[in-house]
C-alpha cells in the first residue's frame, strides 16, 4: 500500500513540477507588470474615462470604454464603486456598460498570464473581452437610451490602498498583495491539472470538448465555467492541460468568459447595482454571446 501511495506520489510530483515549469514565468511576470500598472498607470486609466464625454461621442465612446476597461486593473467590487464615480460624472450607461462588462472578464495581469495558452487563446480572450463589453454597450444604447440602467445610490468613491510616498515602496506592497491574493489558487489551479492529467484520461476531455462535439463542448464548458471559476490564475494550469488533451478553442473560450462573468462575487456585485430583473438579463446575454462566440471560433479554427 505504501509503495503504490509513494508511487502516486512520484506521478502527481512530476505533473506538478512540469507544470509549474511551463506556467511559473507567466505568472510572476503577469504579477510584476500588473502590479506596475496598478500603481502608476490606474489613475490615467480612470481619468480617461471621466474625461470621455468631453472628448468622444457614440459608438466610438462605446469601443475606447471597452479598451479602458480591459486595461483597468480593478476587480469588481473595485470597479462598481469606480463605475458610480463616472455615473455621478455623467458618463452615459451604455459607455459604463462597456467598461465594467470588459473589466468583469479581462486585466492586465490575466492578459499576460493568459500567454501560456498560447497566441491563439490569448489573441482570442483579448477579442472576446472587448466585443462583448462593446456588444453589452450597443444593447445597453439600444433597449435603455432614454432610462437608466444602472443603480449606483449608496456606493462611495473608491479608496486606493497604494497610498505610501515612496514609489517603490508602494509598488512592492502592491506586489505583495497581489501574490498573497493569487498565489494560493495559482497552486491549487496546477494540483488540480496534475490530478486531470494523472486520473482523467485524455479520450474523455477530446470527447467531452474537442472538434467532433463543438456544439455541446461548448455550452459544457460554459457551464462548468460557473462552478469552477474562482480566479482567473487559478483556471490557466487547467485551461492549458485540457486544451493540450483535445478542448477545442471554443470551447476554451467560452469557460473564459463564463468564468469570470459568473464568479460567484462578480455575480454579488452585479446583482447589487442591477436588480433580479436586470441582473436575470445579465446572465443570459453572457450565455447567449458565449455559445454563439464559441461556435464561431470552433467554425474558424
Amino acid at each position: 500500500m505504501l509503495e503504490i501511495l509513494h508511487r502516486e506520489f512520484v506521478f502527481l510530483w512530476y505533473y506538478f513540477s512540469v507544470q509549474f515549469d511551463q506556467i511559473f514565468r507567466y505568472w510572476l511576470i503577469g504579477m510584476l507588470v500588473g502590479s506596475a500598472i496598478s500603481v502608476f498607470l490606474k489613475n490615467t486609466i480612470h481619468e480617461t474615462v471621466r474625461s470621455l464625454n468631453s472628448k468622444v461621442s457614440g459608438f466610438a465612446g462605446i469601443i475606447i470604454a471597452s479598451l479602458l476597461g480591459i486595461a483597468s486593473p480593478l476587480c469588481m467590487y473595485g470597479t462598481i464603486p469606480l463605475a458610480a464615480s463616472f455615473s455621478r460624472n455623467g458618463l452615459r450607461d451604455d459607455w459604463l456598460a462597456a467598461f465594467m462588462m470588459s473589466s468583469i472578464l479581462l486585466n492586465p495581469q490575466l492578459i499576460l498570464y493568459s500567454a501560456a495558452l498560447g497566441m491563439s487563446a490569448f489573441w482570442i480572450r483579448i477579442a472576446l473581452a472587448s466585443i462583448c463589453g462593446i456588444t453589452a454597450g450597443l444593447l445597453i444604447r439600444l433597449f435603455y437610451k432614454d432610462k437608466s440602467f444602472f443603480r449606483f445610490d449608496g456606493f462611495a468613491a473608491p479608496q486606493s490602498r497604494d497610498t505610501h510616498p515612496n514609489p517603490i515602496i508602494r509598488y512592492l506592497m502592491n506586489l505583495w498583495r497581489n501574490i498573497r491574493a493569487t498565489a494560493p489558487y495559482f497552486l491549487i489551479g496546477i494540483a488540480l491539472s496534475a490530478l486531470f492529467q494523472r486520473y482523467v484520461p485524455a479520450d474523455f476531455i477530446t470527447s467531452l470538448f474537442g472538434e467532433n462535439n463543438e456544439g455541446f463542448g461548448v455550452l459544457m464548458a460554459a457551464t462548468i465555467g460557473v462552478p469552477l471559476y474562482a480566479c482567473g490564475g487559478g483556471t490557466i494550469p487547467l485551461l492549458q492541460v485540457w486544451m493540450r488533451d483535445g478542448m477545442s478553442l471554443g470551447s476554451a473560450s467560452a469557460f473564459m468568459v463564463t468564468g469570470p462573468a459568473t464568479k460567484i462575487t462578480n455575480l454579488g456585485a452585479v446583482k447589487i447595482i442591477l436588480g433580479w430583473k436586470r441582473f436575470a438579463l445579465y446572465l443570459a446575454y453572457v450565455m447567449v454571446f458565449v455559445c454563439i462566440s464559441g461556435w464561431i471560433i470552433n467554425l474558424i479554427f
